[in-house]
C-alpha cells in the first residue's frame, strides 16, 4: 500500500510547490492602473518591434490614459523569440525603499534606473540582472493578433 502512496505525495508536493511559486507579490510592487491599449506593428513609430530583441516605449502623450501605467511613466514593450512582453517603467527599487517614482530608461534590451542604477534584463522578464534592486519590472499581459496587433492589458 505504502508504494501507491508515493507517487501522490510526490504529485501533492508538486503542485503546492507550484501553487506557492504562482503568488503575485514580488510583481505587485508597483500599483496597479488600468492598462489596455494595441499597437499595429506596420505603424512606421513600431516597426522596430518587428525584429527580436528591440523594444519601444508607450506612454499617455501619445496613446492616452490607458498606455501611460504607473505615475504616467509610460509602457515598455519587448519582442522576444516567441512573444511579445510589456513592463511598466517605473522602477520597482525606488517606489518600494523610497516611495519614489521613478522612471526607467531604455537601452536596447535593458531597462536601467537613472537614480539606484539597478538594470532590468526585458529578455528576462525584467528582472534585475544588476545594481541594488531585488524586484522585477512590472509586467502586464500581452497577445499578438492577426501577425500585425499587439495588445498589452491587465485585469
Amino acid at each position: 500500500m505504502m508504494a501507491y502512496l508515493k507517487p501522490w505525495i510526490f504529485f501533492i508536493g508538486i503542485y503546492l510547490l507550484v501553487l506557492s511559486s504562482c503568488k503575485s507579490s514580488d510583481n505587485d510592487i508597483i500599483p496597479d492602473v488600468f492598462v489596455d491599449f494595441t499597437i499595429d506593428l506596420l505603424d512606421p513609430e513600431f516597426v522596430n518591434l518587428t525584429a527580436i530583441g528591440n523594444s519601444d516605449t508607450i506612454d499617455a502623450s501619445n496613446w492616452g490614459y490607458r498606455s501611460a501605467g504607473y505615475d504616467d511613466n509610460g509602457i515598455i514593450i519587448y519582442s522576444g523569440p516567441d512573444e511579445y512582453f510589456a513592463f511598466d517603467r517605473t522602477c520597482p527599487h525606488d517606489h518600494a525603499v523610497n516611495d519614489l517614482s521613478v522612471k526607467v530608461k531604455i537601452d536596447y534590451a535593458v531597462a536601467i534606473c537613472p537614480v539606484c542604477s539597478t538594470k532590468y534584463a526585458l529578455s528576462a522578464y525584467g528582472t534585475p540582472i544588476s545594481g541594488i534592486g531585488k524586484y522585477q519590472l512590472k509586467n502586464y499581459k500581452t497577445s499578438f493578433e492577426n501577425d500585425r496587433y499587439v495588445r498589452v492589458w491587465n485585469e
